[in-house]
């Protein structure tokens, strides 16, 4: 699994869609969107298309992936999946990776705890034991990117804005 150096895309988001989709991360999305910042998000994918091929070339291909991280985020395999890639990319090719910890506490996602413990629980048993290593990697993947710098929605009211400024900071340096 290697991560590609050509940059195609500005960001890439990472969302639970029933927790986020309506609200939050189309917002930020569009805010993105409107400072004319790449960001790829799941509806640009074409009706027929392989889906996790194109997200993995999709998170390989961006500077930087911003992980909305919220209640149940760790109830979807495919957010789990994408989460482990990003941070292979992160320490293969330094892939910049921002944690927005959505109405969520970010000790429960370090930690495992609260519904992050009942969703990875309940993947377990699914899963079975010939893919219970899947459960470790989501595991350590989670703890990982709770331990860096990110937002956390209970104490930044303003958060769109200021990724976004945050952003359209790096962008102006070079960062992007």
């Amino acid at each position: 699994m290697s991560c590609s150096s050509t940059r195609k895309h500005d960001i890439f988001l990472s969302f639970r869609g029933e927790d986020t989709r309506v609200g939050f991360t189309s917002h930020l999305h569009s805010a993105l969107h409107r400072h004319q910042i790449d960001t790829y998000i799941d509806y640009n994918l074409t009706k027929g298309e392989q889906v996790w091929p194109k997200l993995s070339e999709s998170i390989e291909s961006s500077r930087v992936a911003i992980v909305v991280l919220s209640e149940n985020y760790a109830s979807s395999r495919w957010c789990l999946e994408e989460l482990v890639k990003i941070m292979e990319c992160r320490k293969l090719e330094g892939l910049v990776v921002i944690p927005v910890f959505y109405e969520t506490d970010p000790s429960d996602v370090r930690n495992q705890t609260g519904t992050y413990d009942k969703a990875l629980a309940k993947l377990e048993r699914d899963l079975g034991s010939g893919l219970r290593f899947k459960v470790h990697k989501w595991k350590a993947a989670l703890t990982e990117v709770a331990n860096l710098c990110g937002w956390d929605s209970r104490t930044h009211r303003y958060l769109t804005n200021q990724g976004t400024e945050i952003q359209l900071q790096r962008k102006k340096q070079g960062v992007f």
